[in-house]
Order: structure tokens, then sequence, then C-alpha cells
């Protein structure tokens, strides 16, 4: 199960059936991103595909001599644009790909749009969703709830993503839902529908076993988004913010022009894709062994004396210059995560969260989140987060001091909102709101784990904690995991052990999840999982989902409809 090569293969497809000719491809915002996370703009340009245009822009020229690839979500505007599009062509040629099933509607629109005969071939190709990894996706919605429900085309988009991934990887999977999140039984029902009406398109060879899709929600644990991260990629996320592969580093100081936006993808670039699930101290190292390496291959440059020397140079400067950017990119990303470590004193605080999340000592806990809070080196958002995390810890604790940190907060750090973020975070991942016990502090396995594992220590003070998401999973594999907790939608029950399986997580998943998925993945022969999310979350984005998810519903009228 891989949703990259899915979406490559889609899109290879697409450039194939067009045959011999120059060729452009018109897409709309969010068909432009799904093929840019797998393909690069180089590689496409090899294969005779010469021009990138939206459908939107009324600016493009008539070309044509061109054939038009016009890869699109079969939205209503969409359909509308393209309409416009076929009623006075500016190509010679139209290979019309959609990312998730048209209606026949608005089939017919199209075709009696096409008024000069231009369409040569019309398909659905799934590929309706973020592939940011082999086993990791993204619907890339953020804010996907309000007052803890969906809002009706938000629903319907991410029922798009999801199933396209089961279309894309020839999956009709058996579904089960969290059986306390309304969004996710709505969402798994929305899914089941879908299959249902198209079953045609979902009926695939049988396997040895049934794959497995859970729908879960982000309010369950709301610990794993809240807390600085130091493996390479969930690192630059917490820190720096990944958006589609890239990163802005537009704001560190003294950086070059043409490394102000950096493009991390596992891809195209060998060293993060070797490096990403690093730790911090390791990264250090890779990144010595690469300047090396670089050092010495310029060293060879250098020497250019006889024909065969500058012959070498020719063919190797490609690669040469690659390499450099490279360098040069990953040089400057950890240059500013060691910086931001430094400067916000992220290794105590790190440690800080850490115990509150894998300990249960309130009184020294509160201490040293009190003197933390004071620290002029501690920023406003990491002031916060700690607050939250021990909010949520000892939320039920006797002697529990949430009010006045928030005070303590408020004096330290000027911000009206610290307390309507932490009444806002109680009431979205609460001990209330959850059916799992996050803090291991009531089932007694879970609290047996947690006393064996402090025991023995830990490799790392910054890795205690461990996702929700990874007890789930494994659960999930030996085919234990509570149906109280986590019911079948519908009659059909899985008796055997699951081998394929595909999360997804209402209100956006994590890196450090999508690390635990891949550790998961390569440590069991037996199992393969991917996990997607409404979005890719770090703090900051996290707390504006929590915020929006907090205020009030949507209308009466689009409750209803959902």
């Amino acid at each position: 199960m891989n949703v990259v090569l899915a979406v490559k293969k889609y899109i290879s497809k697409m450039i194939e059936d067009t045959g011999q000719g120059m060729k452009m491809l018109l897409m709309d915002k969010e068909t432009t991103s799904i093929v840019s996370m797998v393909y690069a703009q180089s590689e496409i340009l090899q294969q005779q595909v010469y021009m990138f245009e939206r459908l939107e822009s009324m600016k493009r020229d008539p070309l044509k001599s061109l054939k038009a690839i016009v890869f699109v979500r079969p939205t209503v505007e969409n359909v509308r644009l393209l309409s416009q599009e076929l009623k006075s062509p500016k190509y010679g040629q139209y290979y019309l790909y959609f990312s998730h099933v048209l209606s026949k509607v608005d089939l017919k629109l199209i075709a009696e749009s096409d008024e000069h005969e231009v369409v040569q071939d019309v398909h659905e190709f799934y590929a309706d969703y973020i592939a940011i990894s082999p086993h990791l996706f993204t619907i890339n919605i953020n804010n996907c709830m309000k007052g803890f429900t969906w809002s009706h085309p938000l629903l319907q988009r991410t029922t798009h993503g999801v199933s396209s991934v089961l279309l894309a990887l020839k999956k009709c999977p058996i579904i089960r839902y969290q059986h306390n999140s309304s969004m996710a039984r709505q969402l798994a029902e929305n899914v089941k529908l879908l299959i249902t009406k198209e079953a045609s398109l979902f009926d695939f060879r049988r396997t040895d076993s049934t794959p497995i899709l859970l729908i879960i929600d982000r309010r369950n644990d709301p610990v794993t988004p809240l807390l600085n991260q130091w493996t390479y990629q969930a690192m630059v996320h917490e820190l720096l913010g990944i958006n589609n592969d890239r990163v802005d580093l537009s704001s560190v100081p003294g950086v070059s022009k043409d490394l102000q936006e950096v493009v991390l993808s596992s891809l195209h670039d060998q060293f993060y894709a070797e490096n990403m699930y690093k730790n911090f101290g390791e990264i250090g190292t890779s990144i010595k062994e690469l300047m090396e390496a670089f050092q010495e291959k310029s060293k060879g440059h250098q020497k250019v004396e006889s024909i065969d020397d500058m012959k070498a140079f020719v063919e190797n400067y490609p690669q040469f210059k690659k390499m450099s950017g490279t360098v040069a990119k990953h040089v400057t990303v950890v240059g500013e995560l060691s910086r931001t470590v430094a400067v916000r004193n992220l290794l105590e605080i790190s440690e800080c969260e850490q115990d509150l999340v894998s300990r249960s000592e309130h009184s020294s806990a509160l201490q040293i989140v009190r003197k933390l809070i004071r620290d002029p080196k501690t920023s406003d958002l990491d002031a916060l987060r700690l607050v939250a995390l021990y909010s949520l810890r000892y939320e039920t604790h006797a002697n529990n001091a949430t009010t006045s940190l928030i005070d303590q907060l408020s004096s330290s750090h000027y911000d009206q909102k610290n307390s309507k973020v932490i009444n806002a975070l109680l009431k979205y991942g609460g001990s209330s709101s959850r059916s799992s016990d996050i803090f291991g502090s009531k089932d007694a396995i879970s609290f047996t784990k947690k006393f064996f594992k402090g025991l023995q220590g830990v490799e790392n003070v910054y890795t205690q904690h461990t996702p929700l998401l990874k007890d789930i999973i494994e659960q999930l594999a030996r085919n234990r995991l509570k149906e109280s907790e986590y019911p079948y939608l519908g009659s059909t029950t899985m008796q055997e052990r699951a081998q394929d399986i595909i999360v997804f997580i209402v209100g956006g998943c994590t890196y450090e999840e999508s690390m635990c998925v891949h550790t998961l993945n390569s440590a069991n022969v037996g199992i393969r999982v991917v996990l997607g999310g409404t979005a890719i979350h770090n703090t900051s984005s996290f707390i504006e989902e929590v915020i929006h998810a907090s205020t009030p519903s949507y209308s009466v009228r689009n409750a209803n409809n959902i």
C-alpha cells in the first residue's frame, strides 16, 4: 500500500495516454498540489509536458498545437469553467481527467459544451488526496470542525478524499469508527454510502485478508500535537512549518535569497529521505558527513588539467550542483533549528513536557511549569503549551492549579486569549470528551506498562511519550481492539488478523504519528498501515483547530443536511 506510487501511476498514465506530441497540464488549485507532491517539474518536462496552467486563469494564450491534459476535481465550479473552456477552446485536443467520480449530469453538461469536438477522452483517476509519503496522506483541511460538527462541504470533501485513497489502493474495506465521535461515525457512514452507491468501482479481486478502514477523532488524543518534536521531519514542521513539502525560511537571519523557500521531499532529496526520522543529535552527525563528502567532491572538481578532467567535470556537474544545493539547504535548515532550540530553551521545556505526559508527580511538575513560565526565554507559545499539557494531565487532580497557571500565564505573557485557549482545549479533549486513558492512570494494563517503562528507563528523555495511535494500531492488528469503543459499521465483522490497515484521523494527524506508522510497517512483515488526516498538525495549527472547533456550530440547516 503506497499512496505516493498510486498517484504517480495515475499521472504517468494520463501523460502516456495522450501519445506523442507537445502537451500542457491544466489543473485547479488542489490538483496542482496533488501533482507537485509526487512529481518534480523537471520529471514531467522530460515527458513532453511543457506548460502548466490553472483552469481558472483567464490570461492563457491560444495554442492549437498543444494537447491539453486537464486534471481537476469534479466540483461545480470546475465543471462550469471547463464548459466555458470547451465552448471556446484554446488548445487542439483535450484529455479530461477527474480526481473523483463525475456525475452523469456534469458529464452531460461537458459533452454538450464540446461543440468543437476537441475532447478526446474523459476518465476518472482517483487521486483526490495529498500524498506526503508512501504511508501518509492528508486532505489539507485545517479547522475541519465547528461546534464539534461537520459542515456539509467539508464532510463531502473528506469523504471524497478517503474514498479516493481506497480506490487508488484498490481496497474495499470493513469500516470501524470511534464510538464516542459523531464526526467519525458520520464520515464512516458517508464513505460506506459511497462504496454502496459506486459498488462496481469497488469490485476488486478478493485477497487473503479483508482490509480495514478505521476512522478516529483527534479529540481522543489532544496531547500528541502539543508536544515539541526531536526527529527531523517533525521538528521542522513544529518549529518552521511544512506546507506541501515547502518550508518558508524567509524570516531566518541572514538567509540567502535562493534559500528563502526550500523543498523537503523524501522523493527527490536522498539526504532527507534517509534522515527524516532520525533524532536531532543524529542529524548533526549526518550533516557533518554530508559536508565532508561535498568537500571531498569539491576538491576533485578543483583539479581540471586535462581533456579527460574537463570531460569528467562536465559529466558530473549536474550531480555536483545538486549536491551543493542539498548541502546548502540542509545546513540552513538544521542551523535554524539549532538556533531556535537555544533561543527558546527548548531542551528544558521539552523535558518538562515529556515528564508532564509520561509521569505522575504533580507537585514537582507544577513547580517546574511555574518556573519555566517565569523564564524570559520561554516564548508565548511554549508557555501556553506547558499550561495546556498540565491542564489535560491534572484536570481531575485534587490540587489542580490550572486557574492560577492561567493567571500567571496572562501576567507573564500578556495574551488575553490564554484562558480561552485552555478552556477550549478542555472542552475539546478533556477527560469527559475522551474514551481513551492517554495518561495510563485508570487502566491497569496501561499503568503496568508505564510502571515497567519507568523502571527500565528510556533511551531519550525527550521521546518518552508514545502516541495513542500506536497502541490502537497494535490492538487492531492483533484483532483485540475493543468493539465497544471502535464498533464495526454494519453487520460484517473481522474474524482474522488485519493485514492492510488504513487509519484516518478526523481533526488531523501529526508527523510523530506518521513516524510511529513507519516504524510499525518496518518492524512488522505481516501488516501494512496507511495513515491519513484532515490536516498535518503542529502545535500552532492544532491550537487554531481547537479554538475553531469550540466555537458555535454551523447553521441548523447545514447540521441537519450532514
